[in-house]
């Protein structure tokens, strides 16, 4: 009972993610299963981008780009601020992680906020809920755009060269299916809706096929003889780091471009956390199986000490609001 009892109180996304880091570690896809993996995890991709299209109402993506006062900060810090801090950690981590782990930081520093979870802690602080839905959902709409491009921009050489295959995958996986739920709408967009429990679960399946699929190529590569204790300790306080400027540079921005208070809490947990939501479909397209399990542990490290941050800070918010 006591398990269970703690079990219930984690995130079941978290769960999921532990479960296929678990599973890609044990019984890892390889051979011929690889390329099949591959498949369904395109497909799990298409199908979470199809829903984000059907259920994000075209005119709060509207709204939330006229309220240029704290969407323009928000986009700037988000994709540019994070971006520079993420840019430096690689440079740090370069002679103390793994290549393509320490790119991970960068890949970390130029993806979009996340939805769910930046509106729930907003509205559990006290902030504006509305502005949070808006902007997250904005925000991710432009990272499908704007992460690659600034990743291959920022990485120069090292980063992945985004040609006309690169473009055409991320369109037909990304932005075609946002497309089409953006024009099936109306028609299907009440169905979303109605089964919100159902959608949601198919949402975090998506992200957990595509992070088990990326892993297993990981741990064929020799993820865990790559990443010892000692370089474990050292991504720790890279994210840790990443952690405390990401949220301080938040909430003082925030107050600098003359925030209300709610606006202000709404723009700390949209403009400093992370999704891993669009960070595991990104990666998968955008890198070699063998790269983006690598790629992504700083996103999944991040992601889950963001949560553990996220909770206490709020209630203290809410507490002094």
């Amino acid at each position: 009972m006591a398990l269970r009892s703690v079990l219930s109180g984690i995130d079941p996304l978290v769960r999921l993610l532990v479960l296929a880091i678990l599973l890609a570690s044990f019984l890892p896809v390889t051979g011929e299963g690889k390329a099949a993996a591959q498949r369904v995890s395109d497909a799990a991709i298409f199908v979470l981008f199809l829903l984000n299209g059907l259920r994000l109402p075209r005119r709060d993506v509207a709204a939330g780009i006229a309220n240029w006062r704290f969407l323009s900060p928000l986009f700037l810090w988000c994709f540019f601020g994070m971006g520079a801090v993420g840019w430096a950690l690689w440079q740090a981590g370069m002679a103390l992680l793994p290549a393509q782990v320490a790119l991970g930081l960068l890949f970390l520093g130029v993806l979009p906020s996340t939805v769910q979870s930046a509106t729930a802690y907003s509205s559990l602080a006290g902030g504006n809920v509305a502005a949070s839905v808006v902007a997250a959902a904005v925000l991710n709409v432009a990272g499908v755009f704007v992460t690659a491009p600034l990743l291959a921009l920022m990485a120069g050489g090292a980063g992945p060269g985004i040609d006309l295959a690169g473009l055409e995958r991320i369109a037909t996986i990304l932005l075609l299916p946002f497309a089409i739920g953006q024009l099936l709408q109306n028609r299907f967009g009440g169905l979303v809706k109605e089964r919100r429990a159902l959608v949601s679960w198919m949402d975090r399946s998506a992200i957990a096929i595509a992070v088990f699929v990326a892993f297993s190529s990981a741990v064929e590569q020799g993820l865990w003889s790559l990443v010892g204790p000692v370089q474990w300790g050292v991504l720790l306080a890279f994210v840790a780091a990443f952690l405390a400027i990401g949220f301080g540079g938040a909430w003082w921005l925030g107050g600098a471009v003359g925030l209300a208070r709610a606006e202000r809490i709404s723009f700390l947990f949209a403009g400093a956390q992370k999704s891993i939501a669009l960070g595991a479909p990104l990666a998968s397209v955008m890198f070699p199986p063998a790269a983006a399990g690598l790629i992504l542990l700083p996103v999944l490290v991040y992601h889950l000490l963001q949560l553990v941050l996220s909770a206490p800070l709020a209630n203290r918010l809410n507490r002094q609001g």
